[in-house]
């Protein structure tokens, strides 16, 4: 009887600490990992590497938002006249061509933040 009491005790002395340990782990995991984070200061990291390819070769670079104080709710690449929606807290996949080395710039739809994919040669 004496070894249930002491069990019981346990449980009831460890619980919030289990909680505790449990939430910590939800909201490490509720922030999704990205290539490029935009938040209310702008684009992080601002210049990434992607490396080249062959002919008709391409590369992802993932984008998310983590905040709704910011322009950046959507990335444009100007040159490739290619504009994706940053929904808060989604990772957004961009494909980018990586055939040959070249900087594809990279800013939110005002031309606010701004920042840079570097292809480099194979």
């Amino acid at each position: 009887m004496r070894a249930c009491h002491l069990a019981a005790t346990l449980l009831v002395l460890l619980a919030p600490l289990l909680a505790a340990a449990s939430a910590c782990k939800k909201s490490e995991a509720s922030t999704p990992l990205a290539d490029v984070v935009a938040s209310e200061h702008g684009f992080t990291p601002a210049s990434l590497k992607l490396p080249g390819g062959g002919p008709g070769s391409h590369g992802t670079v993932t984008f998310v938002r983590t905040t709704d104080k910011t322009c950046a709710t959507e990335v444009v690449f100007p040159d490739l006249k290619l504009e994706k929606k940053l929904p808060l807290n989604e990772v957004v996949s961009v494909e980018l061509p990586t055939d040959a080395p070249k900087t594809l710039t990279f800013q939110c739809g005002m031309a606010m933040y701004k920042g840079a994919v570097v292809v480099t040669a194979k």
